[in-house]
């Protein structure tokens, strides 16, 4: 286990969530104007139709055609926005951030389970995690016994 591992780790994580977020982010942003102005438009379609019928109570025929022509282009041009709005987000960016969103995880799983073991060691085992932490303290206690007795021999000369 290792801190540093985990704090990279941790920050590869993070970095990937934000870019994943903020490509889902631009993708719905898109999306939602493409059906706002697929919306205008079938308005405008829906708008086209209603002046076709009221062309084809006053008028016959030059006036009408060509109001219903243009609505149903309209709506034609509105359904093509909206199938275009509907579609998947698509990219390098997405499935590369995805894929190192996953290795970031294993990775963090990867170290959580050495910790695991390593507690779990200490708990069955408690000498065996204290023994490194004991050398390094038994020295340094040696040391400090030497220099008073050190010390002593120099007054007493």
């Amino acid at each position: 286990m290792n801190t540093d591992n985990i704090v990279r780790q941790l920050r590869v994580l993070w970095r990937t969530d934000r870019i994943i977020a903020d490509i889902r982010l631009r993708h719905l942003l898109i999306g939602l104007g493409l059906r706002a102005f697929a919306g205008l438009i079938a308005a405008f379609g829906l708008l086209m139709f209603e002046l076709s019928a009221y062309f084809a109570l006053v008028q016959v025929w030059s006036a009408i055609a060509a109001a219903a022509i243009l609505g149903a282009a309209n709506l034609a041009i509105a359904a093509i926005l909206f199938a275009l709005a509907l579609r998947p987000p698509s990219g390098r960016e997405l499935d590369l951030a995805t894929e190192i969103h996953g290795a970031s995880v294993e990775a963090l799983q990867v170290e959580a389970r050495a910790l695991q073991s390593q507690v779990s060691g200490l708990v069955h085992n408690p000498l065996n995690g204290l023994l490194p932490m004991l050398v390094p303290l038994i020295g340094i206690i040696i040391r400090s016994l030497k220099k008073p007795a050190a010390d002593a021999a120099k007054d007493h000369a």
